[in-house]
């Protein structure tokens, strides 16, 4: 397991006063073009992302302010476009879920929001004045969202007498870059998220890795989940999945669609278990491991043609607060 450091910086408020004419102004709006799609992002919306995720779309970091010209020629029409290597779809799918997450948990124009609701019990987890031990519960006044990435290589083994080769310059025929692309294909037919690891946990009896499980099924996922958008890399062997759930923090609300503070409960222990998931807010956690299998990548009605796999598995867990 490791830990990542936000990829974001900004200009640091104690930092020295620019020469007048090049103060740095502070961004809004960021415009993305990724692989050709582009997207423009408030300042606020790139900040509540997961950090793996930004740690993909901005590996080397991104300064979040434009510095002026000398002239003044700059004008807030002109905008930086930042070229990002990242699949366009997967970063629809994220927006769209935290949207919907910000929506109901903050409310919107024509709906209050499960905040307002519970924003008493905020009020009650402030320690007294003068206390000396750690401020409220940010579980309470802040929606948490469980984000579970996998990034798959997979490694293709042609079955004996097979015409798939490479040449003497190691590059593949058409023939081996075909079965690659089956093979691929095969697995992301296998969508269900556990059922790799389960397979390694049940192989080498490993209880950290069931126990993984078991918490995040506690905390909001099911064991027959799916994962929310999986797709192959360009020009890679490669697939990317994620999976996003709510945090089941145990605060209950027994009437969602009209949320009141009497229709509030709180689950003490679920509650106890969301707060073990905060060691994963803003440190994601990896794991790694090698999974081996074979698939069938013959066409309807032709004979089999199994092709042996290893595959490279890398999960990366952390938790949002948005």
């Amino acid at each position: 397991m490791a830990t990542s450091s936000s990829p974001i910086t900004q200009v640091s408020q104690h930092a020295p006063v620019p020469m007048a004419g090049l103060q740095p102004q502070l961004l809004t709006r960021l415009t993305l073009d990724l692989r050709g799609t582009k997207f423009s992002v408030d300042r606020e919306t790139i900040m509540n992302l997961p950090e793996s995720v930004l740690l993909c779309l901005f590996p080397n970091g991104l300064v979040l302010s434009r510095q002026s010209t000398m002239d003044g020629a700059e004008t807030e029409e002109e905008e930086d476009v930042y070229a990002v290597d990242f699949d366009p779809q997967c970063f629809s799918f994220v927006l769209s879920f935290f949207r919907q997450a910000q929506d109901t948990f903050y409310g919107t124009s024509s709906f209050p929001g499960l905040y307002q609701a519970q924003q008493h019990l905020v009020e009650q987890s402030f320690p007294p004045q003068g206390a000396d031990y750690p401020s409220h519960n940010p579980l309470l006044s802040k929606q948490a969202i469980i984000v579970l990435r996998e990034e798959l290589e997979y490694f293709a083994i042609p079955p004996k007498g097979d015409s798939s080769a490479t040449d003497a310059g190691g590059n593949a025929n058409e023939v081996l870059l075909a079965l690659k692309r089956e093979c691929g294909n095969k697995l992301l037919e296998k969508k269900s998220i556990f059922t790799a690891l389960q397979r390694n946990v049940s192989k080498e009896n490993n209880l950290a890795e069931q126990h993984l499980i078991d918490m995040l099924c506690m905390s909001g996922f099911e064991r027959e989940d799916s994962w929310g958008y999986r797709a192959l890399e360009p020009n890679r062997c490669c697939i990317s999945s994620i999976a996003l759930v709510l945090l089941k923090t145990g605060i209950i609300h027994s009437n969602p669609t009209d949320p009141t503070p009497e229709n509030v409960t709180v689950d003490q222990q679920q509650l106890g278990t969301a707060q073990k998931l905060l060691l994963f807010w803003r440190k994601p956690a990896r794991k790694c491991w090698w999974d081996g299998l074979e698939v069938d990548i013959a066409a309807p009605g032709a004979p089999s043609r199994i092709v042996k796999l290893w595959s490279r598995r890398v999960w990366t867990l952390e938790l949002s607060l948005i």
